[in-house]
């Protein structure tokens, strides 16, 4: 048996200074007609509703704005520990919700938490929608009865286990590390969502407890109903199943907060992985910005697809590397823009980060007159800001 040693792969963090919520569209990008009735209930609910009379079935969210940068440093990881006891029963259903809505042919059901909110989702046929309104707003309202010790100690260990899970498969330390690099102390991105083994080990039922008379009340929650449904039943039944819950106190809002940074910041680290691997890391603006939306066409242009620039030079023409990737993640109150670069085995990474800087973006005088603002980000890298943000001007047409 071949033993693969520890390969070392390096995280470059350009930590530049870059100088709630999308409102809502009858429109997708592309102009599809998506169109929706949106309703707030007295304890300031919001409900969106969209038919669609093609298939008896309803696809049924529910939308709590908390995530992880709502926790603090020394309770770190409560936004997902708690989407996982809200899958353990509540008061009036004290079983497995999975149980409970696949018995009405439930699908493509679970909950998922991130920075920035946690989600709630599943379809069923049209005939279970009462039902599971019911099972939701039973969880929503009156869940705290159902949380003890036990289920605490249970799902503590799922998600301890999960982080495992996450650290120790290739190249799982990347997250913990960049996170920790491009955003400084305190700043409520700067610990990762399923937080630490140390926090989650401290949690308490107190904790949990007030993590939910805190954030998950009906003026914190959205619910979202789509499908062969009408819309006047739809506000009905959702007043009836959720009209009651308290609507639970104010929550704070964190504005734009886009980590000011200079200089760069250089980590390596050794892990057993065939192949050593670049990440690139730039603070950028937050989602619905426009800058977050050329960075977004910037990274598709970078290294989107095998026709990128990157991909072409670094994977076919000089075959250093096996594969390359560059994404704009866009957050609430700020963003991340990562290129990502694999290199081939024996290649060193100086040379592959040698090539990534050097494949840089035309120059704005080289762009034709009439290019739109929204088409420039895709000449150019995003190290080139003044144009891939649409503030460049091609030189012939000042």
């Amino acid at each position: 048996m071949r033993t693969r040693l520890p390969a070392a792969f390096a995280i470059l963090s350009s930590l530049l200074a870059w100088p709630a919520w999308a409102a809502p569209s009858r429109n997708i990008d592309g102009g599809v007609p998506i169109p929706f009735q949106e309703f707030t209930l007295k304890n300031g609910l919001k409900l969106i509703v969209h038919e669609d009379h093609k298939a008896p079935i309803v696809a049924v969210n529910v939308w709590y704005h908390v995530g992880s940068k709502n926790e603090r440093p020394g309770q770190t990881g409560f936004a997902h520990l708690f989407e996982h006891l809200m899958f353990n029963g509540s008061e009036h259903f004290k079983d497995d919700y999975f149980k409970a809505t696949e018995k009405v042919g439930a699908t493509d059901q679970n909950g998922t938490a991130n920075e920035d909110r946690t989600d709630y989702f599943q379809n069923v046929p049209r005939e279970a929608l009462d039902y599971l309104l019911w099972l939701e707003s039973d969880r929503m309202g009156h869940l705290l009865g159902a949380v003890d010790q036990a289920r605490l100690d249970e799902q503590r260990g799922v998600v301890q286990n999960e982080k495992r899970q996450s650290d120790n498969q290739p190249y799982g330390l990347t997250e913990e590390l960049i996170t920790k690099g491009v955003y400084p102390p305190g700043h409520p991105y700067s610990w990762t969502v399923i937080g630490s083994m140390a926090d989650l080990d401290a949690a308490s039922l107190k904790d949990v407890r007030e993590w939910f008379r805190t954030y998950y009340g009906a003026a914190n929650a959205t619910v979202v109903i789509a499908g062969d449904v009408q819309a006047e039943a739809v506000v009905a039944k959702v007043e009836q199943y959720f009209g009651d819950i308290p609507s639970g106190p104010p929550v704070e809002r964190q504005e734009a907060w886009i980590a000011k940074r200079t200089g760069t910041h250089r980590q390596i680290a050794q892990d057993r992985v065939p192949q050593a691997r670049l990440y690139q890391v730039w603070n950028i603006p937050q989602f619905g910005s426009a800058d977050g939306d050329y960075l977004t066409l910037a990274a598709d242009g970078r290294a989107g697809g095998k026709s990128s620039r990157l991909y072409k030079r670094l994977v076919f023409d000089d075959q250093i590397a096996s594969s390359v990737v560059a994404s704009a993640g866009l957050n609430e109150i700020g963003g991340l823009f990562h290129v990502v670069a694999t290199a081939r085995p024996g290649v060193p990474v100086a040379q592959v980060e040698q090539a990534v800087t050097s494949t840089g973006c035309r120059s704005c005088s080289s762009m034709p007159c009439g290019v739109s603002k929204a088409n420039r980000a895709r000449w150019l890298c995003a190290s080139c800001h003044g144009c891939s943000t649409g503030r460049g001007t091609p030189t012939a047409c000042r």
